[in-house]
């Protein structure tokens, strides 16, 4: 690959624009759900579905929901999307506010 396209590449990649917001993981036959404020949804499902099935997940209640029921009782969703409009720019804060509101929302759910 020349150091063109390597570059057009590395542009593209800062200048993307990734899905933001609230991921859940809910297991069904526990009742239990878990929230986290993400910066790439994909990637962060992705990770957090690998960390399960290979027992390392860093939230150890979730962890033994998952060993307990099985990876077919856990869903792995999208809570809610954070909409915005500059990638470059900090959105932690508003990240953590869309959290919040949804552990208002959902009473017994748990940070992950």
């Amino acid at each position: 690959m020349d150091n063109n396209r390597k570059r057009e590449l590395r542009e593209a990649y800062k200048n993307r624009h990734p899905e933001m917001g609230v991921i859940a993981a809910r297991c069904v036959p526990a009742g239990a759900l878990f929230l986290a404020p993400v910066q790439d949804i994909p990637a962060r499902l992705n990770r957090l579905r690998f960390q399960l099935s290979a027992g390392n997940c860093g939230n150890r209640k979730l962890q033994a929901l998952w060993n307990r029921y099985g990876q077919e009782a856990v869903a792995l969703e999208v809570l809610k999307r954070l909409e915005y409009e500059d990638p470059a720019e900090d959105h932690t804060e508003e990240l953590e506010m869309l959290c919040e509101l949804c552990l208002l929302e959902n009473p017994g759910a748990e940070r992950l």
